[in-house]
Parts: C-alpha cells; structure tokens; sequence
C-alpha cells in the first residue's frame, strides 16, 4: 500500500469523518471544521497536495464529485415549496444575480484594483452559493421551512447558471479582435441557450424514462441507486461536451425531475444518497483546501482583503435588497439573505480554470482573481457558518432551539403526558388525525396538528415543528412501529419511541423486528391496555422536580410511581426505555415526568 494511499485513508476519510461527528455533537459548522483540516494538512504541515498526486484527473475527479452533490441536491427541489416561497426564489435566483454580477463586477475593479476583464470575471464567479456549503449547513440548522426553502433553491439553481455565466464571461473575453458583437450575438449565446435547453429536456427525459421503468417493475431495487448515480455523471458529462456548465445543469435537472415526477422508492434512496454526499462533501473540502500552496496564500493583498469585505458588508446585502424591493419577503427575511451566501467548490473549480485562461491571455490583474475568490470562499464559510444559527434566531427565523417532543395518537393519556410536558415549559407537538380527539389537549394550550403523520403532507408538516423525540402512542402496536420506521430518518432511530406492543412481540427472534419498530416507551409490560386501564383508574401524569430528598424513590421500581420522561429544562430530553444502556440518571434540579397512582397524586414525593 503506497505512502498516499494511506495518508488518504488516514488522514483525509478517517479526519473528515471525525471532523462531521465534532460538528454534530457540538453543534458545530462541518465545513468550517473541513476546511480548517485541509489548511493544515496542505499549506500548514504541507503533509499532502493532492493534484501533484493525482495529476490533471484531480480535478476532473472533483467535477464528478460536484456533479453528484448538485443531483443529490436537486432531489430536495420539490415544487410544492413553491406555492409559499416561490416569489422569493425566483427574486434571488433571476433579479438578484445579474445585479450581484454588475455589483461584484464594479467593486473588483474599484475596490480590487482590476481590470474590466477579470473584474467582469470575478463578479459572475462569485454570484453563486454552494450547494456544497449550504446544504450541509441547513442539515444542522433549525430554520424555518420558508427561509430554509429560499437558501436550498438559490444554492441549487444558481449554482449551474453561476457556472455557465463565467464561462459566457470568459469566452467573451477571449474573442479574437475583429471578432466583435457578431460573434457574440450569432454564435456564443444561441450555443449557450440551445445547450441548456438540450441538457434540460435531457434531464426531464431521462428521469421520465426511469419512472417507467421503475412503475412497470423494470428496475429491481438493487440497482436503482447504483443506475441513478451513472445517469447523473453521464448526463454531466454528456453536458460538459456541449458546454461548460452544462452538465451541472443536467444533473440537477435529472434531480428534480425525479423528486416531482413522485417515483415510488425514491424517499430511501435519497437517504441513502445523503449519506454518500456527505462523504463526498468532507472528502473534497479537504483535498481541495489541502491543493493550496503557501504561494496562493501570500498572494493574498490588501486590495483583496478590502474587495471581501466589500462583497460581504456590500454587494450581496444590497444585491439582495434591489431585488426584493416590493416583495413578499418580510425585513428579517432580507436581511438574512442579504448576509448569509456561503460560496463553495463550484466556485472554486470555475475560478481556478477560468484564472488561468485569463491570465495565459494576459489580462491585467488575471492573476489576483482565484487569490480573490478564495479569499471570499474563505470568508464567507467562516463567518457565514458561524453566524448562520445565530442570527436566524435573532431574527425569529429557526423553530425552538429548545429540544421538543411530538406525540402521535391523542388518548386519555398521552394526551395527559403532553399536558405534563407542557406544564413545565418543555415544547410539546401532539398529533392525530381526529380533529375531536385533539381537542382537550388544545383547551390546554397543547400545541396540536390534525394530520396522518404517514401522508407525505403530515410528513412535511411534522417536519415544519420543532420536534427531535417522537412518541407513537396509538392503541395499534403495527401502525406505531410503521410510524416509527417511517420516521426514523427525520428524528433518529434513536429518538423514536412508542408504547410497547407487549412482551411476547418483543421477542427477538419471532416478535417485531427493530428494524420494523421504536424503541419501547418505559417497560415492556406497559403496553397501551394497560396505561389506558391505569388512566381509567385515577392514575395521572404528573411533573415533579428532582430533589435529594425524592431522588431514590423516583428511580424505584416503585408500584405508584412509573417514570417516563426526565427533562433538563431548556437543554435535553430523556425517554426512559427498558432498551436504553445505561438507564437515565436524575439529578436535583431536572424534572421527572410519570404516572402516579391515585392515592399518591397530593403526595407524590
């Protein structure tokens, strides 16, 4: 095994991998931490420069790679986000980015110290933002479905259409003298506008072609996803023949074609896709931040620094208030997407390819725009990344940041269960499709959503509300589990419960299956005969405080006191289950949420 071989493995999968598991458990930006890693290994430690490695297919390997991240992509694009954001996204996607361009353009000259050509350059190079980035960040961040709806469609669409502007920029710019504007009108933009239309009639045509296979049972399930993936990397580089740029067009258009055309099955092989762009993500931040040399670095100016700051406090915050101006978008709106605009890879390959061409053509100033523009890549996932939660708080844009649980089915008790959590300030979501049966929790001040939570409009409703713990606490135990499995995606299989089935389905060898299922709520025997029959009897949900004094009889395998739930208030959220290693602690200060028997309930410590 060669010395690079193992550096990768070590180094770049097994680093990005610990880098996205830091991020998740400490809430933090992946791509910053990414980022940070390939500064180290390649212009800090110089342990690893992946192109002299790999040559010139490096960078035909992360144009694949891109190729896959924007499909993966433009399978989140469903239409029917649309009908609430639809103003907003074709603001940004159609007025905003000819304005940023011309924005962008002057303040590289200006400020940058360029000239037109590279200037003209820079400003359609940066329009983009990543979908590399911007993805990866609203994974992490609970904001609200409309702004998170309006970051996804910009990144996504702009992204291609970003690509194949700088390419009309630079074929502009290296016209043969005498050339002129017959050139550009007769030959350069009827070739830009028949290859996008070709790559975006391919792309709907070969989704439509798979959806009939798919319904005719054409195309067994072993192969969807290893067949999906081929058609998207064909289609980029069927598109990048005719033009550059083109094929990013036709990967994400595939993407989108088959998350609207409704194919049956896509909703798993699109998790399962996730997971691969998630990899693919960490390993090209690395290996592409690694790729920089220390000269790249110190080309870094004073005249950059300033044209970032420009870019960031300027252009795109204006850019974005121009092209609102008379919009549905509310003033929090504008101003978070005035700020928040992460560039990523695609500007990167574009800015490294084009910078080159320019500069062999003897632009002045060619050389200052790939130092350019990483410097605003740079900039813009640091501080982007970093301030991208805060300030969507600040601005009323995410859901709670409070950790909040949802409860399927309203009965006597859960809906008891829910008022408890309720009482005591932790966010509660109770949901059923009986409009009647969620009534008492509403007179309650229980939030509530009447909707079948395994509709795909329950599913996108559910997924709207704050929730990180599910309970499934219908008196069916196979419409809990399938509730469960359905949802165990969103949540965390580790974070979706239901009332157990009873002890003999828990067998397992012949009971349910885990994979079929939630982890058991409480006790085995505590199956939903028996909480009904408890609740029918006087027993009642009550919140009490940890203290030293009750700590020993609330973790007691006590007969009038059955624990369910330990709150942290504000902070964490403990489901009790015989199936949890090692089993919840309590500690004075937490709330412990249970069952009392009747007689207990005026003396429950």
């Amino acid at each position: 095994m060669t010395e690079s071989v193992i550096l990768f493995v070590f180094l770049v999968l097994g680093g990005g991998m610990l880098a996205q598991w830091t991020a998740w458990r400490f809430r933090l930006p992946a791509i910053v931490l990414l980022f940070s890693l390939g500064l180290l290994l390649g212009p800090g430690l110089q342990i690893m420069h992946p192109s002299e490695v790999a040559g010139s297919a490096f960078h035909q390997m992360v144009s694949l790679a891109v190729a896959l991240i924007v499909f993966e992509g433009g399978l989140a694009l469903d239409f029917r986000q649309l009908k609430e954001a639809g103003e907003g996204v074709l603001r940004l996607t159609l007025v905003a980015l000819p304005i940023n361009l011309i924005l962008g353009s002057i303040a590289a000259h200006y400020v940058g110290r360029m000239g037109w050509g590279p200037a003209f350059l820079f400003g359609a190079i940066i329009v983009v933002t990543g979908p590399t980035v911007v993805l990866p960040l609203l994974r992490h961040a609970k904001l609200k479905p409309r702004i998170a709806a309006f970051l996804r469609w910009e990144a996504i669409l702009n992204d291609p259409v970003g690509a194949i502007l700088a390419t009309l920029v630079l074929e502009v710019l290296l016209m043969q003298p005498g050339e002129g504007s017959g050139t550009f009108f007769v030959s350069i933009i009827p070739h830009m506008l028949m290859s996008a239309t070709l790559m975006i009639a391919l792309g709907i045509g070969t989704a439509w072609c798979v959806r009939w296979l798919c319904i005719r049972d054409l195309m067994p399930d072993l192969l969807k996803m290893p067949i999906l993936l081929s058609l998207a990397l064909i289609l980029y580089v069927i598109g990048t023949l005719t033009m550059d740029g083109a094929g990013l067009i036709a990967s994400t258009v595939f993407g989108m074609a088959l998350v609207n055309l409704r194919i049956p099955g896509m909703a798993e092989i699109q998790r399962m896709k996730e997971a691969l762009v998630v990899l693919i993500v960490s390993i090209l931040f690395i290996m592409l931040t690694a790729d920089l040399t220390r000269s790249e670095l110190a080309g870094l100016s004073w005249s950059i620094g300033a044209l970032t700051l420009a870019v960031l406090f300027v252009v795109r915050p204006l850019g974005i208030w121009l092209a609102t101006i008379g919009s549905s978008l509310s003033r929090a709106e504008r101003l978070f997407m005035g700020w928040i605009a992460p560039r990523g890879i695609v500007a990167a390959a574009v800015a490294g390819a084009a910078g080159i061409r320019l500069q062999d053509a003897g632009y002045p100033g060619a050389s200052q725009v790939m130092p350019a523009v990483f410097a605003v890549i740079a900039s813009t996932m640091i501080l982007h990344g970093f301030s991208l939660i805060p300030l969507g708080r600040r601005l009323h844009l995410t859901l709670s940041n409070q950790p909040a649980l949802a409860i399927v089915g309203a009965n006597d008790w859960s809906t008891q269960l829910a008022m408890a959590v309720h009482a005591v300030g932790t966010p509660v979501l109770l949901v059923d499709s009986s409009l009647s049966d969620l009534r008492a929790a509403e007179r309650a001040g229980v939030p509530v959503l009447c909707a079948e939570v395994l509709s795909e409009e329950g599913t996108e409703n559910l997924e709207e509300r704050p929730a990180d713990y599910l309970i499934s606490a219908t008196p069916d135990a196979i419409y809990n589990g399938l509730v469960c499995a359905h949802l165990a995606p969103h949540f965390g299989r580790q974070r979706v419960y239901q009332v157990s089935p009873g002890i003999a389905r828990l067998d397992q060898y012949r009971g349910f299956s885990r994979e079929a299922r939630g982890k058991v709520l409480g006790r085995p025997a505590w199956n939903f005969t028996v909480l009904e029959a408890l609740v029918s009897q006087g027993w009642h949900f009550v919140a009490i405080e940890v203290s030293e004094d009750n700590q020993d009889y609330l973790l007691s395998e006590s007969s009038h006191f059955l624990l369910f739930l330990v709150l942290q208030k504000g902070a964490g959220i403990t489901i009790v289950s015989a199936e949890d290693e090692p089993q919840p602690t309590l500690t004075p200060g937490y709330v412990a949420i249970g069952l009392v028997a009747p007689e207990q309930i005026a003396k429950p410590a």
